[in-house]
């Protein structure tokens, strides 16, 4: 699979963010998103074994479009300069944690996983599963091969407590958390070398047990 023509066509159409130059390059877009098309099924079907909730996922369903939606956008530029996959139980819009890569020239790109922005009320579920099992989720995060990949979770806080918990609880950090996400970020060199997709399927398998335990509080 050719990711540096990924990258080659994005690194292009940021110098090029308009509608004549795309219809110009629809051939190249097509080859560019038909390669990140294949590398979301190649992912899906290794990472099944491990995570069925998403075996059953339709690999186009889960890259992101490239037009920007400008309805409510002072920048009117018309396309992204990425090409995003997430894969989760329900498909990428079901509100689920899930698996995320992003390719973006210029040292870009990035392997996500874990939740942005729940809902209220899947929030308010996943607050109450790390004052019952926080130490669960401290198992998951501080392994050392976690630790190694993403370091700590990242997410926007609250200043305070959330309503109901106290300064002194032993999770407070991760309970005043409002996305939990682990991430990093790829240089270009390392997105074009061979072993890049399997470097993504160890990443994404070091996630599944924090999406699992975020996803869990979810259903519950």
């Amino acid at each position: 699979m050719n990711l540096q023509q990924i990258l080659v066509f994005l690194a292009a159409l940021k110098e090029n963010k308009n509608k004549a130059w795309m219809e110009a390059h629809q051939g190249d877009y097509h080859q560019a998103r038909d390669t990140f098309v294949s590398i979301a099924g190649f992912l899906i079907k290794e990472l099944a074994p491990l995570d069925k909730s998403i075996a059953d996922l339709e690999p186009k369903r889960c890259v992101f479009r490239i037009n920007r939606d400008i309805r409510f956008s002072k920048d009117k530029s018309p396309y992204k300069i990425n090409m995003g996959a997430y894969l989760t139980k329900g498909g990428r819009n079901s509100g689920y944690a899930g698996y995320y890569l992003h390719l973006e020239p210029h040292g870009q790109s990035f392997v996500a996983g874990g939740i942005y922005q729940p809902t209220t009320d899947a929030l308010k579920k996943i607050r109450q599963e790390i004052d019952y099992n926080g130490d669960g989720l401290e198992s998951i995060v501080n392994t050392p091969h976690f630790k190694k990949l993403f370091g700590d979770l990242q997410g926007e806080k609250l200043k305070r407590p959330p309503k109901g918990y106290d300064l002194d609880h032993p999770q407070i950090e991760q309970l005043k958390m409002k996305s939990f996400l682990a991430m990093y970020y790829v240089k270009d060199h390392v997105v074009t070398q061979k072993d890049f997709l399997p470097r993504v399927l160890d990443a994404f398998q070091a996630l599944t047990p924090l999406n699992q335990f975020l996803n869990t509080a979810i259903d519950m």
